[in-house]
């Protein structure tokens, strides 16, 4: 089992940049980690996956802003955030699931990204 712990979320004006981080308790080299969002009202959308392999896709409205990483030495994932919207305004989560274990799925308690001027 892996805990997983998200920072870096905040205010932020339209254009803008943020870095988001996962901090896992454990190894993730086995991990296919990703980043999804919660607005308001809406349902949870997947935003960026990478793979335990470092592959990675991402949602259409992200595509070509966003970056995902990972840094397995530290069991660290990333989501660089650039060209912000206010639509990209939501409660952001970190998410992990054992390659070997699909059926498993952790969560971490999210962090806020509000886009505003």
């Amino acid at each position: 089992q892996v805990q997983l712990v998200e920072s870096g979320g905040g205010l932020v004006q339209p254009g803008g940049s943020l870095r988001l981080s996962c901090a896992a308790s454990g190894n993730i080299f086995a991990y296919d980690m990703a980043w999804y969002r919660q607005a308001p009202g809406k349902q949870r959308e997947l935003v960026a996956r990478i793979t335990s392999s470092s592959n990675t896709n991402y949602a259409d409205s992200v595509e070509g802003r966003f970056t995902i990483s990972r840094d397995n030495a530290r069991n660290m994932v990333y989501l660089q955030m650039n060209s912000l919207k206010p639509e990209d305004t939501a409660v952001y989560y970190c998410n992990g699931i054992p390659v070997v274990f699909k059926t498993m799925s952790y969560w971490g308690q999210g962090t806020q990204v509000t886009v505003s001027s």
